[in-house]
């Protein structure tokens, strides 16, 4: 990497303004394209900080300068810090975006992210939501192709899944937990070797070059990746599930029209959203 010299530095632009109230008022009235756009420019963003706050350590460590790459480092967090402030605004302005808020794991991008990318009423039911954000295992996509979910969802769905995972200890993360009691159910299951034939069918259609993973295969069980992904999404399809429920309620006044269940989930009866209705 070529580093400037230090007149640079001393001529770089004055750190990132702050939104104006006015630009936060502005922000509650996005639209979901906008806001689209905005949710995918921000991880992309945070995706080029936390790079370039690897590279600067990697410099430090090696005292070498880093003072231009450590001030992009400050400018990016300030901007992603400033997104925030825009998404909380525009999330808090619709009911909706309050309850899923209102979930520990579950922040303004994020909520941001998912409000923008589904629109309820092309959501009858969960599983429409399910198959857009390509947690439908029956949807598969051949060359040649249209794409059968939303990439940037799906992307954004792993990320809930993901925040469910690091907040799963906290005792207020009614999804974390569920991960948590969905985890121990799956690794318990493939302990008494109910996914023996799964093992199998998964060694005829991949081949694997890591020999843990393989003997694994071989053995009659999943490696503990799989089981976790597994149970992330459990957790995540019944959060899903509950966004649908709130976004259709919250839209036509009534709850969906047939209750919905996940297959095989142990809590079939915890069905209501929690802390819904809100204000």
């Amino acid at each position: 990497m070529v580093l400037l010299p230090i007149e640079a530095i001393e001529e770089a632009p004055e750190p990132i303004a702050r939104l104006s109230r006015d630009l936060l008022e502005a922000a509650a009235m996005l639209s979901r394209d906008e806001v689209r756009y905005i949710v995918q420019g921000y991880y992309a963003i945070q995706e080029y900080r936390k790079a370039a706050a690897n590279q600067v350590r990697d410099l430090n460590k090696a005292g070498e300068p880093a003072r231009l790459l450590t001030w992009y480092v400050t400018q990016a967090s300030t901007i992603e810090g400033q997104i925030k402030r825009a998404m909380d605004r525009w999330t808090d302005n619709q009911r909706v975006g309050r309850w899923a808020r209102a979930q520990v794991g579950i922040g303004p991008v994020l909520t941001a992210g998912l409000l923008a990318h589904i629109a309820i009423e092309r959501s009858p039911t969960a599983g429409h939501i399910w198959r857009f954000a390509g947690l439908d295992p029956t949807a598969i996509w051949t060359k040649g192709e249209k794409r059968p979910w939303n990439a940037e969802l799906k992307v954004i769905c792993w990320r809930v899944g993901d925040s469910f995972v690091k907040f799963s200890n906290h005792p207020a993360c009614y999804y974390g937990h569920l991960y948590k009691d969905r985890k121990a159910l799956e690794v318990k299951r493939d302990q008494a070797g109910t996914f023996a034939e799964q093992a199998a069918l998964t060694l005829k259609q991949r081949v694997f070059k890591d020999k843990e993973v393989r003997t694994k295969y071989e053995s009659g069980h999943l490696p503990d990746g799989r089981l976790d992904l597994r149970a992330r999404r459990v957790a995540v399809k019944l959060f899903l599930a509950h966004l649908q429920w709130v976004m259709w309620e919250d839209r036509y006044g009534k709850p969906p029209a047939r209750p919905f269940v996940i297959e095989h989930l142990s809590h079939v009866n915890l069905l209501r959203p929690p802390a819904w209705p809100i204000d």
